[in-house]
């Protein structure tokens, strides 16, 4: 139900973004203390981001991103490491001012991304869903507490996808001329180099918005090859570095096969076996010390025999991994639940949150049309499945979530 009363959105927008600014500064006097460990030469801090920024302030470049000189690595995108170099550079390599800094960046990240996600409810939904969206993610616990608790490129990609997201749901109502495409290309280049998981809703999105534009009789073929020539041209200086230093094809990372084997070599504990990885593991990092392209070669290897040889367990991975990420359900044993304790209390919070986010999507099909609804179905598929950050996926489906709590089958509910 939409408010008679006109809607000051400058001013909402501006105590949206202050007020979850605020509680975010606010935590961090919590979390810091985790940064500033000088456990394992301050590891703590921004883990392989902070070890590659400081081996660019240190001027051994993109590289080192573990506990040694290792050399050059593609095992993160450069863009973030280097927002940390600046800070290092500016106010000392691991310090509790550089940590200060970091962190209320990245407040301030998750504050401003109260914005395209309030845009987004709005171009959807109207104002009266825009303004609850944005207060929402403002109090959103993940988007308070893992901002302060990790110096990490996510909360950077979360809004940068929530700005393309909103970027292509006005196109495909307004398409702009040529300079916006051109900036549209050269922002999906720049997102990619910050957290290549952005591009996970990139083509299927891409074909909505030409088949939409089509549907209207709009330009697109020319416009849409333009974008994408920029976003090569953002993102192949990077792809010729990796081969100029590895003397390989790497387009993003060199990491997948460190991703796989993680998950595949069969251990089932956890969703995740840091165990499995160089961090933890000192027969691993021995190895990945003779050379990270190898190293990370070998795992995949691993990887790929483990599932040949195991597809049943592999299958059952795969399905729980899915069920994890929509519930935050992996196990009920007693030692897992002692060791993660707070998985009992995220359990029915994030079953919660999928069954708001897919009541809303029904809702939105029915009430505003598979017009409207498709886009957010095909970033909550796509996206999904390809990460297991639940923070980026949540800025999408907030305004989802709230207009299920809008339909009236859910304000039943409430009384």
């Amino acid at each position: 139900m939409e408010s008679s009363r006109p809607l000051n959105v400058r001013r909402a927008c501006f105590w949206i973004v202050i007020v979850a600014l605020c509680v975010r500064l606010a935590v961090i006097p919590f979390l810091i203390s985790d940064q500033l460990s000088p456990e394992r030469d301050h590891w703590r801090f921004g883990y392989e981001v902070g070890r590659i920024g400081r081996s660019i302030v240190e001027g051994r470049g993109f590289g080192n991103p573990l506990f040694a000189n290792t050399g050059p690595t593609a095992w993160l995108m450069p863009v973030y490491p280097y927002i940390v170099a600046g800070v290092f550079k500016l106010f000392g390599v691991y310090t509790k001012t550089s940590a200060v800094v970091l962190l209320s960046l990245n407040a301030l990240t998750a504050a401003l991304t109260c914005l395209p996600i309030f845009f987004l409810a709005r171009e959807s939904f109207g104002e009266y869903v825009a303004l609850w969206s944005g207060w929402l993610w403002a109090f959103f616990p993940y988007s308070i507490y893992f901002p302060e608790d990790r110096i990490w490129a996510t909360w950077l990609a979360t809004l940068l996808l929530c700005i393309l997201f909103l970027l292509i749901l006005r196109f495909e109502k307004n398409p702009p001329g040529l300079r916006g495409w051109i900036g549209f290309g050269a922002l999906w280049g720049v997102s990619a180099l910050a957290d290549p998981m952005v591009l996970a809703p990139l083509v299927p999105l891409g074909l909505w918005l030409c088949w939409r534009l089509h549907r209207k009789k709009h330009p697109w073929f020319v416009r849409n090859v333009l974008a994408a020539i920029v976003f090569a041209a953002i993102v192949s200086p990077w792809f010729v570095r990796n081969y100029r230093v590895f003397h390989h094809f790497i387009p993003f990372r060199d990491s997948i096969g460190l991703e796989l084997y993680i998950g595949n070599n069969g251990e089932t504990f956890w969703w995740f076996a840091p165990l499995a990885g160089p961090w933890h593991n000192e027969a691993q990092w021995r190895e990945y010390a003779q050379g990270e392209l190898a190293y990370m070669y070998n795992r995949r290897r691993e990887a790929e025999a483990f599932i040949r040889s195991h597809p049943a367990t592999f299958i059952e991975l795969s399905v729980r991994r899915a069920v994890y990420l929509w519930t935050g359900y992996w196990s009920l044993d007693r030692r897992y639940l002692h060791e993660f304790p707070f998985d009992s209390p995220n359990i029915p919070f994030c079953t919660a949150l999928t069954i708001f986010a897919i009541a809303g999507l029904w809702h939105a099909f029915r009430r505003a049309g598979a017009a409207v609804a498709t886009p957010y179905l095909l970033v909550l598929l796509f996206f999904r499945w390809f990460t297991m950050s639940r923070t980026l996926t949540t800025g999408i489906a907030v305004p989802l979530i709230r207009s299920a709590w809008s339909w009236p089958p859910m304000q039943s509910l409430r009384y």
